[in-house]
């Protein structure tokens, strides 16, 4: 991936990201990893990550088996009428910290627990939506580009 040739030039700090990225959006956690992914994109989309966008959008429709709910997240999630509450909050309080984190109050915290997550996930889907942040503004300023082949995996 073209992410890993970029971060490449610094291998120390490559495999550092590497070794938080990966248990976090593939390993075990409170959130599945669709509702990982769909953070991910929200975030992208927010930040104009063309490579995250590209990239995520192929993994969420290889999880889901969906061809088209990426590209319908990252078009107006708010009117992708399958996403559940528990989606649809998550989404919410990620794109909330992506515009200003400083104003998050203690209710978009209880948005969260209202349809069932418990501080640890909200602390996973914030860590998601932060690792994006940061990788989105890396990946352009560095004018990373997609991989070719995710714009047809899953499709």
């Amino acid at each position: 991936p073209n992410v890993l040739r970029a971060l490449a030039l610094r291998p120390d700090h490559l495999l550092a990201w590497w070794r938080y990225y990966d248990p976090l959006m593939r390993g075990e956690g409170k959130l599945s990893r669709a509702e990982r992914e769909m953070i991910a994109l929200v975030v992208s989309r927010l930040n104009d990550c063309e490579y995250c966008l590209a990239s995520h959008s192929a993994y969420l429709r290889e999880l889901t088996g969906d061809p088209t709910l990426p590209d319908r997240i990252v078009a107006n999630w708010r009117r992708v009428e399958e996403l559940s509450d528990r989606e649809r909050a998550l989404l919410a309080f990620a794109e909330a910290m992506t515009l200003d984190s400083a104003r998050l109050e203690p209710e978009d915290l209880e948005a969260l627990r209202s349809v069932g997550l418990d501080d640890e996930a909200i602390f996973e889907a914030a860590e998601v939506a932060a690792m994006f942040n940061y990788t989105n503004r890396l990946l352009n300023a560095l004018g990373v580009k997609p991989n070719r082949e995710y714009y047809f995996r899953g499709r």
